[in-house]
């Protein structure tokens, strides 16, 4: 009794792909029966043959896959229901629990948007988006595109402050949402000394700016300025050094000229 209330409860379970072979199986019983039951002369005897027959195809189909938890909406373990002729796929949320990452600042970090059901063949893409401000959340309003971010893996290096919050990667299968991953990145470690000193002169730049942001000219350096400080040698800067040397040298050659013309003239 217990083995047959087991068969009776795959019955009603098949793997939802085997939807098409149950039909075709279905429609030669039918016509199988009718022609029983016309040979014999009733449906009362043929139909039990044909039901065995049919227990039997139902028997060999393929079982519905358990679902994975704790996330995702997982095609492969879609449920097909004979006796009402619908299907149910798993009562699982689509977000997923966030993982949590911490790496050390400079470092390198990796997420890998990957997960323990079976996804499609074909059609899959992937979307990355970032929750910054060091926010820990599932909340899509929190979180904008990263579209340098394809595939189902992403890496920032060097790791910085800037980078701590959540990022979330969404997967998808013909653009309909199969699963949404979380990972909240922790970044740990102080600001090197340089980066210390640098951020204290930026902030002084930002109380100057503002009182006299519109009256900012470029700095343009005199030859003076350009001899003493070698950096400001730029590609323009030697360009103009050079045509002014060339200009006084042009200058020179002809006031020496003039000076000998006018003194053998004289003479």
């Amino acid at each position: 009794m217990r083995s047959r209330r087991g068969r009776r409860r795959r019955w009603w379970r098949p793997d939802y792909d085997e939807r098409s072979h149950l039909h075709d199986a279905f429609t030669q019983m039918t016509h199988s029966l009718q022609e029983m039951a016309t040979a014999q002369g009733s449906f009362k005897v043929a139909f039990p043959d044909a039901a065995e027959k049919m227990r039997k195809v139902i028997m060999q189909l393929k079982e519905v896959r358990a679902c994975v938890p704790p996330c995702g909406l997982q095609e492969v373990a879609r449920r097909f229901h004979c006796r009402g002729c619908y299907s149910t796929v798993c009562d699982l949320p689509l977000d997923c629990p966030v993982q949590d990452l911490t790496v050390t600042r400079g470092h390198q970090a990796k997420f890998s948007c990957t997960v323990n059901f079976q996804l499609p063949q074909e059609e899959i893409t992937y979307s990355w988006k970032f929750a910054g401000g060091g926010v820990r959340t599932q909340d899509v309003s929190y979180f904008q595109d990263l579209p340098q971010a394809r595939g189902n893996l992403a890496r920032i290096r060097p790791v910085q402050p800037a980078h701590r919050g959540t990022f979330s990667c969404v997967i998808l299968h013909d653009q309909l949402p199969l699963a949404r991953l979380y990972f909240f990145l922790n970044v740990t470690g102080a600001p090197s000394r340089g980066e210390s000193e640098l951020q204290v002169s930026f902030r002084e730049v930002l109380r100057w700016a503002p009182l006299e942001a519109e009256m900012i000219e470029p700095w343009r350096p005199s030859l003076g300025e350009l001899l003493a400080r070698p950096e400001a040698l730029t590609l323009s800067n030697q360009c103009l050094l050079a045509a002014v040397a060339a200009l006084a040298s042009v200058s020179a050659t002809l006031v020496v000229w003039m000076f000998f013309r006018w003194y053998f003239k004289g003479n």
